[in-house]
């Protein structure tokens, strides 16, 4: 069995990790993937006019509730999606992988990590969109949406019946392999590696956190997406405020050097040295980390907001802007400062074995314990919040990729196996699945990015007509009655 997730997984990283360069500038690879997320994501930007910059206002008012109407319809409130999505996104994207964007491309991969968060945002709004629009309704009360849904039934609506279909059933397979693995087995190994630096006792005995890590999420799990949104919903907020207020006091402390670390970033941005790849190697990582971060573009996060309360699909479609922009530029930007301001980035340093081994959640432990010593404790504690609160939202979105294809009665099978895989996941190798999974979460990306550039068109027409609406006050209107 080994063999054959090796041999697919090999297969995958080749396709996806294709040099287009072909090798001919020093050595530094630009992959299929990030031309691909780029492509879209500069692509949808123009197509919705800069949609991720020029209507953040009204998304606010929306997720405060301002645009409520009777109309509305689904199962949860748009900032439950909201959060329900965040807790897939917000973990060790923002812990480990901001680290290793810095060591490894460098200060400058901070700036094209931004960049690529405002371009996560444009994807972002069109693959909520399209999720919205073709969302269904099912007989036992629960709500289908995202990518499989938009790409069935919208490329269906273009004439593209067959195609749509087996990219949708594509999807679906990529979707619950990406579950097993990085939304599940991978959050609880880091978070056992995490808890048992704090509590010894997990090391000897690692199937008693299993144990209990199953029985939390499947307590949340069993009760569907409006429990799944409950616990998000106040989860979320607490997790991103310890976070965001550690980086703010460690910035705070060194405010003297913000300057300096800007400048730093911006420079390496563009540079044409070989240091850390150049402008290349900077461009790369800062675009792969984003992805890990955000997932903007995966078409993961769709299934969250489907299920959304709202009138217009291109109202939660707004909504969805947050996500990248809380999770990339705000989050991610804040953790690049301190790992820079610290200098623990360095390859001569004293963490340059934590580099070499590509350690990056210990890295950034080791950044903020320069000036908080005691935040290696919450950072701990913090992974296993962060792996817990993944853990319920993949589950969720492995789950609609279930039902998609083997129908609702079937589900409970789909959460026996997620729930056994976190137990097994603590006492067991899981590194050839782990790989396996990154590689089917990240291949999620060349189906549904292909069905958003061919459904943009329509896109374009529902944000314009709701745009219209909006600037005659009829969204108004209808809120205040």
């Amino acid at each position: 069995m080994s063999e054959i997730f090796t041999s697919i997984n090999s297969f995958l990283e080749t396709v996806l990790f294709f040099d287009i360069l072909f090798g001919t500038l020093n050595g530094v690879s630009l992959p299929f993937l990030v031309v691909w997320l780029i492509a879209g994501g500069v692509y949808l930007t123009f197509v919705t006019k800069f949609i991720n910059i020029r209507v953040m206002r009204h998304s606010f008012n929306i997720i405060r509730g301002r645009y409520k109407t009777i109309d509305d319809v689904g199962l949860i409130s748009s900032f439950g999606a909201l959060t329900t999505a965040l807790s897939a996104t917000v973990g060790l994207g923002n812990i480990a992988g901001v680290a290793l964007a810095v060591a490894i491309g460098g200060p400058g991969a901070t700036f094209w990590m931004i960049v690529a968060g405002f371009l996560g945002m444009s994807l972002k709004f069109t693959e909520v969109t399209l999720s919205l629009q073709y969302r269904e309704f099912l007989k036992d009360g629960t709500v289908m949406g995202g990518a499989m849904e938009y790409l069935s039934k919208g490329l269906a609506k273009k004439g593209y019946v067959s195609f749509g279909k087996i990219l949708a059933v594509i999807f679906a397979i990529l979707m619950i392999g990406g579950a097993i693995g990085g939304g599940n087995t991978f959050q609880v190994s880091q978070a056992l590696g995490a808890i048992s630096q704090e509590i010894p006792y997990f090391q000897d005995n690692p199937i008693i956190f299993g144990i209990i890590m199953a029985t939390l999420v499947g307590f949340v799990i069993i009760g569907g997406v409006k429990r799944i949104a409950h616990i998000t919903e106040s989860l979320v907020p607490i997790m991103a405020l310890i976070y965001i207020s550690a980086s703010l006091w460690i910035l705070g402390v060194n405010f003297d050097k913000i300057d300096d670390a800007f400048s730093l970033i911006f420079q390496e941005a563009f540079a044409t040295s070989a240091i850390y790849g150049g402008m290349l190697g900077a461009i790369v990582q800062g675009f792969q980390r984003a992805v890990f971060s955000s997932e903007a573009g995966i078409g993961s996060s769709p299934v969250a907001h489907a299920p959304a309360k709202t009138k217009y699909a291109v109202r939660q479609g707004l909504v969805a802007l947050y996500e990248p922009f809380i999770d990339t530029v705000v989050i991610c930007t804040l953790t690049a400062l301190v790992i820079i301001i610290t200098g623990v980035y360095t390859h001569d340093g004293a963490y340059s074995a934590l580099i070499e081994a590509k350690q990056g959640a210990a890295l950034t432990s080791a950044a903020y314990g320069t000036v908080i010593s005691w935040f290696p404790i919450i950072l701990s504690i913090s992974i296993a919040l962060f792996a817990f609160s993944t853990m319920i939202s993949w589950s969720y979105y492995g789950e609609r990729a279930w039902v998609y294809l083997f129908g609702s009665k079937f589900s409970i099978i789909y959460k026996i196996i997620f729930l056994s895989l976190i137990i097994i996941g603590t006492i067991v190798t899981t590194d050839i699945l782990v790989d396996f999974s990154f590689m089917l979460l990240l291949a999620m990306a060349v189906p549904n990015i292909l069905g958003l550039f061919i459904l943009s068109g329509e896109v374009k027409k529902l944000l314009e007509d709701y745009m219209k609406k909006l600037k005659s006050g009829e969204l108004d209107e209808e809120a205040l009655r």
